[in-house]
């Protein structure tokens, strides 16, 4: 199955990709790889989450906010390739990070939620090397940010 029917089976409709906040850009390719800047749980009305897991953010939240990453990842793979998802050869890397409270320890299971999207989607493709670290703030107060390296044809 290629990568559009895995979306349509899965009721995935991709966002339109997310413009940059700062002064970067969204992805860069070099050579065969797109390192993708952090995607955070940007929706179609803006920002979807909010706050700090164990705290204003629910585990549950957190888990949609970190598919939501997930999904961004996928707009901007989209937007790399000129549409063309086939040309994804490997997900290497996401890097997740999780604003929590002190003591939370669950941030593997946060970031799940996008790796599975990403084997979801991609299928064996898609499983990749992967950090999940907690910290202390993250811009616009998202609970989840999601970088992401990827391999793609050329």
């Amino acid at each position: 199955m290629n990568v559009a029917d895995r979306l349509q089976s899965l009721g995935i409709e991709l966002p339109t990709p997310v413009a940059p906040v700062a002064n970067y850009v969204p992805f860069v390719i070099s050579g065969s790889i797109i390192s993708i800047s952090g995607q955070i749980p940007m929706g179609p009305n803006g920002l979807e989450f909010q706050g700090k897991v164990g705290a204003e953010v629910s585990i549950d939240d957190a888990l949609k906010a970190a598919r939501l990453c997930a999904l961004n990842l996928i707009a901007q793979m989209s937007a790399a390739t000129n549409g063309n998802l086939e040309r994804v050869s490997r997900v290497i890397k996401l890097g997740g990070f999780v604003n929590c409270t002190d003591g939370f320890g669950d941030q593997p299971k946060i970031i799940n939620a996008a790796s599975d999207l990403m084997v979801d989607v991609f299928g064996e493709k898609g499983r990749h090397s992967r950090s999940a670290v907690g910290t202390n703030a993250l811009p616009l107060n998202v609970p989840v940010e999601i970088d992401a390296l990827v391999e793609i044809t050329v």
